[in-house]
């Protein structure tokens, strides 16, 4: 797929980032995707890109510009073990520092960006996320009703989006948990909060599955769980952006 880079004007700087979409020319319907935390690198790319082959143009943006170009902590090829939870306790500043306000600014402009693209079709939009990026879709759609018609949320912790935040989303939702992201009373709650707002969605354990399992650099990825993720994503997709 065609790729990028890309240096998205927001209200605190510019977010480097890189689009992916179909070759061939045309508008497309567009995607805004949040990376998990340990931000873009290979992996992140080769989903966007699988993504656009189905006929999107997908937005990645930097979460972290604000600490500095991509990456703000040096990542090894592969994320295993003892490696992976110390390069996480550098990176959970990073998300530390990213809030709430901070998000939403960011939204606005990765949105307002998208509808701006000459490749990208007039709206609704989707906006989709990993690990901590699933927590910002949900809060980007929610934010923007009039132009996310689908948002999807993997290993996220969306618990911590708040109970304040589901009656704002008119968007489809599909929310992927990993085995043990949440206990099964917070689950409960989580759904019970959901159906009480009168969202639209569907949220499921999915089998066999450890925090991160779409990311295939690192030791946590599962290939059944990653083809759940597209079972359930590519339909949602589907159904909202192209009438399919």
């Amino acid at each position: 797929m065609p790729t990028k880079t890309l240096s998205i004007a927001t209200e605190d700087g510019h977010a480097e980032g890189f689009a992916a979409f179909p070759e061939g020319g045309g508008r497309h319907p567009g995607v805004l995707l949040y990376a998990d935390g340990f931000g873009l690198r290979p992996v992140v790319r080769d989903l966007a890109g699988q993504l656009a082959g189905h006929g999107y143009y997908v937005l990645v943006p930097h979460l972290f510009y604000r600490h500095g170009p991509a990456p703000v902590v040096e990542l090894p090829a592969y994320l295993g073990g003892e490696e992976r939870a110390a390069v996480f306790a550098r990176v959970l500043p990073l998300i530390e520092a990213h809030t709430a306000e901070r998000a939403r600014k960011d939204a606005d402009a990765y949105l307002a960006f998208l509808a701006a693209q000459p490749e990208v079709a007039a709206g609704p939009f989707a906006v989709t996320g990993y690990c901590v990026g699933g927590l910002l879709a949900v809060r980007a759609a929610a934010e923007h009703p009039g132009e996310v018609a689908a948002v999807a949320a993997f290993h996220a912790p969306v618990g911590a989006a708040g109970p304040g935040v589901y009656p704002a989303l008119a968007a489809r939702v599909h929310l992927g948990h990993a085995e043990g992201d949440m206990t099964p009373e917070a689950l409960g709650s989580l759904h019970e909060e959901l159906d009480a707002a009168g969202v639209d969605y569907t949220s499921e354990v999915y089998p066999g599955t450890r925090h991160g399992f779409t990311m295939a650099d690192t030791d946590a990825f599962s290939a059944t769980g990653f083809a759940r993720h597209w079972d359930r994503l590519l339909p949602l997709l589907a159904g909202t952006l192209t009438g399919g």
